[in-house]
């Protein structure tokens, strides 16, 4: 059974999901279909990437991932933007070179990388790219894994933007990156990031105005009574603040709580031993 996932910004209003869906089974009849997200703001591939590498790595070897987020190809000479294939880790991402490939491997190497060279300009397939492109270079992986009928193997694609934690001193500045469902902050501090300061220095974690106000990594949410605020390293390894229990109670989750938004930066502030009498003073 050929494993599917799907990710996009289409949403669930209208028929673009269910057509994606009724292709792949046209043409891949024993596909997994899984959805990974359909909620992707639009256009918005970093938040498609976010999405993917915090579960990719779950899926089982040959599986393949289509990302029909700003898939519409582009066709500059200067600078074309057209449906390619990354082999990577043994799983198989189908995107539009739009920056995808860039932000999702960051400083790593794909074990290979194809672009889709053979159809392209007809006019049927990019019109909805994501259904009648990207679903016909799924169907050949799934058949034979040959894609050098359709593709040609390329080492070039297009650079993104990779915004990581800065250091400045003895704080570190982070960014929002998500707002799960249940309203809890995920940032782009991993644990690693976090522990180069050590793993027993104080530290002191706020947002704007210092709203928020932590300087304690829990281990569960549960770590605090309901309703209280947290600061936990999720399964991915990002710092994530949260309020426990909060999106089903009255307290709403810690975003309503702290007005968070995606890319507002959350500091961290590390004071080593001897360094202040009394860190609570700085609030």
């Amino acid at each position: 059974m050929q494993i599917i996932t799907l990710t996009t910004d289409f949403g669930l209003q209208d028929y673009y999901v269910a057509a994606t869906k009724g292709a792949i089974l046209n043409q891949i009849p024993n596909a997994n279909i899984i959805d990974i997200s359909h909620s992707i703001r639009p256009f918005n591939v970093a938040e498609a990437v976010f999405q993917l590498k915090c579960c990719y790595y779950n899926f089982p070897p040959g599986t393949i991932h289509i990302i029909g987020v700003d898939s519409e190809p582009i066709f500059d000479d200067n600078n074309p933007s057209l449906p390619m294939v990354m082999l990577f880790k043994d799983q198989y991402f189908i995107s539009n070179d739009n920056g995808f490939f860039g932000t999702f491997l960051e400083d790593e190497l794909p074990q290979a990388l194809y672009k889709l060279e053979k159809f392209v300009f007809a006019e049927e397939y990019y019109k909805f790219p994501t259904k009648n492109t990207f679903i016909p270079l799924a169907a050949q992986i799934s058949k034979n894994g040959d894609l050098k009928e359709l593709c040609v193997e390329t080492n070039n694609f297009k650079k993104a933007f990779i915004q990581k934690p800065t250091i400045e001193h003895n704080r570190m500045l982070g960014s929002i990156v998500n707002i799960d469902g249940y309203g809890n902050i995920i940032t782009n501090i991993t644990k690693n990031d976090f522990y180069r300061f050590g793993t027993n220095t104080p530290f002191i974690i706020y947002y704007v105005n210092k709203t928020i106000f932590i300087d304690i990594i829990s281990k569960t949410y549960n770590d605090v009574t309901t309703g209280e605020k947290v600061a936990i390293f999720n399964s991915s390894d990002l710092l994530e603040i949260a309020i426990n229990k909060g999106a089903n109670g009255s307290t709403g989750g810690a975003n309503k709580l702290f007005g968070g938004r995606i890319g507002d930066v959350i500091t961290v502030e590390f004071h080593p031993p001897g360094s202040a009498k009394d860190i609570h003073s700085l609030f």
